[in-house]
């Protein structure tokens, strides 16, 4: 396959996996100020199939959604405003967590499940921790109220998140990787 052909595929999967991160906010249960969302599924998705830089390139192909206008952000929110916001280092975890996640994964040939959940969870970890940092700095919160807001929530739910991408990974990453 000449590399215009697999560019433009690759691309393809980039904005597909963006634009199943934007319909991945709109499956929520509303806690202020992070609701709990289905997007780190795709987060998980993006870059365990895709790889590290198209993992990642999907993410910002979702922020870029949200920031021209589209209402993709969680609640339905959009502008860059939202980057700036409570919420904004979840979002900015998303290119970094998929970036981890993908990486991670790179280093072994046929990675396991076992490697798999690892890196998801590495890469959630990742998610987290931006988003704690920013809930800290924008809503004026201490460490245990951002983790107890920002991240104990959402905590079992990710879990299981990890569980079912980790099963889809080990399904179609082989075959998905030929087509990139």
């Amino acid at each position: 396959m000449n590399s215009e052909k697999r560019s433009l595929r690759s691309m393809a999967y980039a904005s597909l996996f963006g634009a199943l991160t934007a319909v991945g906010a709109y499956i929520m249960i509303p806690l202020p100020p992070v609701p709990v969302t289905m997007q780190t599924l795709f987060v998980n998705l993006s870059g365990a199939l895709l790889g590290g830089t198209l993992g990642a390139m999907s993410q910002i192909v979702y922020i870029l959604l949200g920031v021209i206008g589209l209402p993709v952000f969680a609640g339905g929110k959009a502008g860059a405003g939202v980057l700036i916001g409570p919420t904004g280092g979840y979002l900015i975890g998303f290119v970094v967590g998929s970036f981890c996640i993908g990486r991670l994964l790179s280093l072994r040939s046929k990675p396991g499940l076992l490697w798999i959940v690892g890196s998801m969870t590495a890469g959630i970890a990742v998610v987290y921790l931006l988003g704690i940092i920013q809930l800290m700095l924008v809503a004026k919160l201490s460490l245990a109220k951002a983790v107890a807001v920002g991240l104990l929530p959402p905590l079992p739910g990710d879990i299981a998140k990890i569980a079912v991408a980790a099963l889809i990974c080990r399904k179609v990453r082989e075959r998905v990787q030929k087509k990139l």
